[in-house]
């Protein structure tokens, strides 16, 4: 690629409350095959309990790295933090319980100098294979991809842990909307309206990142039903913007998603993943639901006081 006289990449990496993961993160960056001249690393606390100074100065001397602090407002307003920071042509996105392939810039490089203007998606893997409910929540992603993403041509959603796309662009359509307060939806979101704005999605799985996040069953409950609050938040969104009722997936959406286990060549039985994924839908239509009746008793207070 052409040499800029700004870096070519940012990489963006919210963190909140895990040093640990954000240290295992930081040492993969350092060990990207990529020449340091061409990225920075911006580093983005969520108002973390512990400041993380401590955590990021290690890496000041081989990775050209920031520390940005602010409060907690969750992973859509700290990445926005983190791009109006950055000076890449090229922002690109990953967490802090993620880990890098070496070649992951070099792999984003040649999709972006064959369409730099598209935003391009890579494939995320499940570290810890041992953990059902961490594999059933990389089974659902993987289902998911499957779907949206069925002509990588011409993709529809990305996870926010692995994706990049031009800077100008970014911010023509305003970044993650920060409404979105939690680690839910706000994804998918900025997907749907970077195509509303006629702009293309490029999925690449060549482009990989490992994720390291072991689950519990509470906390995979709590994850999935946080996603039906984010979901909750996304239809309301995109039916304001397009002038349209709540759309859900036909039901073959869900019959294919039930099925999928059989076919994914799991090393446990596909009964397991299938009871967990219908766990996943259960918990995902509460937190739907909760966020309905919280956000209607809000609007029902607020034409209260309005009146009294």
């Amino acid at each position: 690629m052409i040499k800029q006289k700004h870096p070519l990449f940012s990489i963006i990496v919210p963190t909140y409350n895990r040093p640990g993961q954000l240290t295992s993160c930081l040492e993969s960056i350092e060990r990207l095959e990529y020449p340091r001249e061409d990225f920075e690393v911006i580093v983005v606390d969520d108002g973390s309990r512990s400041p993380l100074e401590e955590t990021v100065a290690p890496f000041r001397t081989q990775l050209n790295i920031s520390l940005i602090i602010q409060e907690h407002r969750g992973p859509a307003m700290a990445r926005n933090r983190g791009a109006a920071h950055a000076k890449g042509v090229f922002l690109a996105f990953t967490d802090d319980d993620c880990t890098l392939a070496p070649d992951w810039l070099k792999a984003l490089g040649a999709r972006f100098d064959q369409t730099p203007d598209r935003m391009i998606g890579g494939k995320t893997f499940n570290i810890v294979s041992d953990n059902l409910y961490s594999e059933a929540a990389s089974l659902l992603i993987e289902y998911l991809y499957s779907y949206y993403n069925k002509d990588p041509g011409q993709a529809l959603f990305f996870t926010s842990n692995n994706f990049a796309l031009p800077a100008v662009k970014f911010r023509t359509i305003s970044g993650f909307n920060p409404s979105f307060p939690l680690a839910a939806g706000e994804d998918r979101e900025l997907c749907e309206r970077w195509l509303r704005h006629g702009y293309w999605m490029t999925y690449a799985p060549e482009v990989k990142v490992y994720h390291h996040h072991a689950l519990a069953l509470s906390t995979f409950c709590r994850q999935h039903f946080n996603y039906g609050r984010g979901a909750f938040r996304f239809h309301r969104i995109r039916a304001r913007n397009l002038s349209d009722r709540f759309r859900i997936e036909p039901l073959s959406f869900y019959i294919n998603m039930l099925t999928y286990p059989f076919s994914s060549g799991r090393k446990r039985s596909p009964f397991l993943f299938v009871a967990l994924l219908i766990a996943t839908q259960v918990a995902n239509a509460s937190g739907f639901l909760w966020e309905w009746i919280n956000q209607n008793l809000e609007r029902f207070r607020l034409k209260k006081s309005q009146s009294s």
